[in-house]
């Protein structure tokens, strides 16, 4: 066996070896964190509700886009998302607020106004966009169909 050949074999082993270490922690973080992560997103939804009831749709995305700001990262993204999600639905409407809201289906045009939104708000992480799909999904479900 030639020295290329025994280097490649240990590399890859190393990997697996690696790889097998990365999903036992993920393993064991969901199963000592899970819970805590669970109950959070759900009061998420329920503090987005409780706010929506008391604001209009853009109420609800300056709030979330200030939560945001506070909690970024995987998990903040996701509270911020399910608060804005429960919010839009428990809002008064704001005229106007879906009338530049490209639909999801227009992916190109989607994905440039996601971007835009992000900046003209002063958020440069990769979880801003999802905020943005948020309201591109509640426009969808509430403009009338074409």
């Amino acid at each position: 066996m030639t020295g290329f050949t025994k280097g490649l074999i240990i590399s890859l082993v190393l990997l697996v070896i690696v790889i097998a270490a990365g999903l036992a922690a993920g393993i064991y973080w969901l199963s000592t964190h899970s819970g805590e992560f669970l109950a959070k997103n759900e009061q998420s939804m329920v503090d987005g509700q409780k706010f929506g009831k008391n604001t209009d749709n853009q109420g609800c995305l300056t709030e979330t886009i200030s939560r945001h700001k506070q909690s970024q990262g995987f998990s903040g993204a996701l509270s911020t998302e399910l608060f804005l999600q429960a919010c839009l639905r428990s809002s008064q409407e704001t005229p106007g607020f879906c009338d530049d809201v490209p639909r999801r289906t227009e992916f190109m045009k989607s994905a440039q106004w996601q971007k835009q939104r992000c900046l003209e708000n002063n958020l440069h992480d990769s979880y801003c966009p999802q905020i943005f799909a948020q309201v591109q999904s509640y426009c969808d479900m509430h403009r009338p169909a074409e």
